[in-house]
């Protein structure tokens, strides 16, 4: 990777898309969701105004909005890169790990179940790793079927990405009918927790793949 796949426009704004090379037609694919430079930069004003709900909102989502824009953009500019599909998935995990840090004195729980998830299948699985589930549990890959583009997968995604956003908007911002919040909550923390089943099998196999036998320790 040369330097100047720091400087892609689609890093600066948001999301990673498909990276293709003469030796390998697709790569990786981006995430769906997940900022870059900008997003970053949204993700930290808006934990600096934290307290103040209609700011916090506007920052949050807007980079979250940006999702939309990268995707598109390095399509048309052809500024794909691993380095992207990397961080990719680290702002991602770095947004929604400052909120629910913020939300629940054990919030940092959630955030470093995401980020054990984040190492283990980037350091065994590498930039495939959700076309990496096919020997998996049938729930697993029914989750991870199609790059989570299935309804099972966008439920899973939506309690992932929007549960902290909508705890913090009922907590702080939002004056709706205790049913409503209750069921959005209900069905968020059902997607949430078959996102954490996905996470804790990621762990699990790696830690399988960690402690087999060394192939390099038998031939020795």
């Amino acid at each position: 990777m040369t330097l100047k796949v720091l400087l892609y426009w689609p890093n600066i704004i948001g999301e990673s898309t498909p990276v293709y090379t003469e030796s390998a037609p697709l790569l990786t694919r981006g995430s769906g969701g997940a900022p870059r430079y900008l997003r970053i930069s949204l993700v930290f004003a808006a934990c600096s105004v934290y307290g103040t709900p209609v700011a916090f909102l506007w920052l949050y989502l807007v980079s979250a909005a940006l999702d939309g824009v990268d995707g598109w953009l390095a399509r048309r500019l052809r500024q794909r890169s691993r380095f992207g599909a990397w961080l990719d998935v680290v702002v991602d995990n770095l947004s929604r790990g400052m909120l629910w840090s913020r939300l629940f004195e054990w919030g940092w729980l959630v955030s470093a179940m995401e980020w054990c998830a984040f190492v283990c299948n980037h350091s065994s699985r590498g930039e495939q790793w959700k076309a990496s589930f096919d020997s998996s549990p049938r729930l697993i890959r029914a989750i991870m079927a199609n790059g989570f583009y299935t309804p099972l997968g966008l439920w899973v995604v939506s309690g992932l990405h929007l549960l902290p956003v909508w705890l913090y908007a009922c907590q702080e911002a939002i004056d709706l009918p205790l049913w409503i919040q209750g069921t959005g909550a209900v069905v968020l923390t059902t997607g949430r927790l078959l996102a954490l089943s996905a996470e804790m099998w990621c762990i699990w196999t790696h830690i399988e793949y960690l402690t087999s036998d060394d192939p390099e320790e038998k031939r020795s």
